[in-house]
């Protein structure tokens, strides 16, 4: 039990982060729009905090999109936004 709070936790964190820098590029008239902003597989892992078999596997059962040029994967933001808004539980 301990370990799922470890990660929610962490999760939680990266969430923080990245809303944080949303916040500053929105204050300073440098935010993107979410379709602009790509990010490599490498990236995605580590900010979601999941393995590469994992992101394989929410590929895999359409649950993120993504773009394939070669052997490399990208995804859009508005993809990950896509995902965390359709997993969001609001306190009850």
């Amino acid at each position: 039990m301990a370990d799922w709070y470890d990660k929610t936790e962490k999760m939680l964190e990266k969430i923080q982060v990245v809303t944080t820098e949303i916040n500053s590029k929105l204050k300073s008239g440098t935010f993107q729009n979410p379709e602009d902003v790509i990010y490599n597989n490498q990236e995605f892992m580590n900010l979601m905090d999941i393995s590469k078999r994992t992101a394989q596997d929410w590929r895999d059962k359409k649950i993120i999109g993504f773009f394939q040029i070669g052997n490399k994967i990208y995804y859009r933001l508005s993809d990950v936004q896509k995902l965390l808004n359709d997993n969001y539980n609001p306190k009850k």
